[in-house]
């Protein structure tokens, strides 16, 4: 907005110098360098950030100003206004005030020069008007941007705090379920193994001189043995999560990323029985879901997408459905062929449909 200022300077200089030239003034040579004085002090106005030194050269421009139409051509002080207007602002906000001291010389100027100075001083006192009013806004704009850069910042820690805890909580739950299964083998487990080591040890002793005390033991040992490998076998499937769980729990893992991503309501249900769902069929599931929403943001312009899994008698549908612009001639790209082939892997079959929004629907036998 500094320009318009700088502008308006060059177009009173530029008015002044083609009078002066029409006139063919004797002192031209003055004039000029009057001029070119001028246009350097006001120049460097907008090159120092010291107030100080600008309030220095402001008043020294004035005072050539004054000086220059005494001595060299009255019309000079056409070049008032805005100095006076820039050097008032230091002072005071009240902007009348300015206005004022700007159109006071007209009072001590002949009547030839009084209406283009009255002229200059109000065209001069609206641009400075728009350029403090623009500054204003401005430095709002950058108090807000710097208080949002604060809050980033602050979010941004808590986020890491966040995500240090969540590592630090994740390491914690591996160390105490490391040290849960390390004694449950070890009180179950490790003692099962002991006594049916101490069963044989004593078996081979008295296999010689007592074979039937020897072929109890013997037997006592496989039957501990046996206590131990279904204790073995226990712990294992209680460690393993079912099939269906981890399923359906990356496939809401996925789904609640994808919501917290995109500005897209997400919908997500399922019905029957989970079990039924291998863990190929999961994977066909997951990866066709994944490539119906990319679709979804890049072509559909839809506010909302749902995905649907039921577990029929003899079938497994699910469905992406969202409520965007649809298409009625539906061309296969990559994306479409890619989950048609992946599908027919296992038997399974992907229907496409194009109206009422956009519908991907994967079907995959029950085995």
């Amino acid at each position: 907005m500094e320009r318009w200022i700088i502008l308006n300077k060059l177009v009173v200089i530029l008015y002044l110098a083609l009078i002066c030239i029409q006139k063919e003034i004797s002192n031209f040579s003055w004039l000029l360098f009057a001029l070119l004085v001028y246009f350097c002090l006001n120049i460097s106005l907008y090159l120092i950030k010291n107030r100080s030194l600008i309030k220095f050269l402001l008043i020294l421009s004035i005072c050539l100003i004054v000086y220059s139409s005494l001595k060299i051509q009255p019309l000079f002080l056409l070049l008032l206004p805005m100095s006076i207007l820039e050097l008032v602002s230091f002072f005071t906000s009240k902007k009348w005030i300015g206005c004022f001291l700007a159109l006071f010389p007209i009072f001590y100027l002949s009547n030839s020069l009084q209406p283009i100075y009255g002229l200059i001083s109000l065209f001069s006192f609206i641009v400075f008007s728009l350029f403090n009013l623009y500054n204003t806004r401005l430095r709002f704009k950058e108090d807000q941007i710097d208080k949002m850069r604060r809050t980033i910042q602050k979010l941004s820690k808590k986020i890491n705090n966040h995500n240090e805890f969540i590592e630090q909580s994740e390491y914690t739950f591996k160390l105490e379920e490391r040290n849960r299964i390390s004694q449950e083998i070890h009180d179950k487990i490790g003692h099962s193994m002991t006594g049916a080591l101490y069963q044989m040890e004593a078996a081979k002793h008295l296999m010689s001189t007592n074979q039937d005390k020897a072929l109890e033991l013997l037997q006592n040992a496989i039957n501990i043995s046996k206590d131990g490998i279904e204790n073995i076998r226990l712990t294992l499937k209680n460690m393993k999560p079912p099939t269906e769980q981890m399923g359906i729990h990356h496939m809401k893992l996925f789904i609640d990323e994808f919501s917290a991503k995109h500005d897209l309501k997400t919908l997500f249900v399922y019905k029957g029985n989970l079990d039924f769902i291998t863990p190929i069929q999961w994977k066909v599931i997951q990866e066709n879901v994944v490539e119906a929403l990319t679709n979804t943001m890049k072509y559909a312009n839809a506010t909302e997408v749902s995905i649907e899994i039921h577990v029929m008698n003899k079938m497994i549908k699910t469905n992406v459905k969202d409520n965007g612009k649809g298409k009625v001639k539906i061309k296969k790209g990559l994306g479409i062929i890619g989950m048609e082939e992946r599908t027919a892997a296992i038997n399974g079959k992907i229907i496409v449909d194009g109206h009422d929004g956009f519908s991907v629907t994967t079907l995959l036998p029950i085995q």
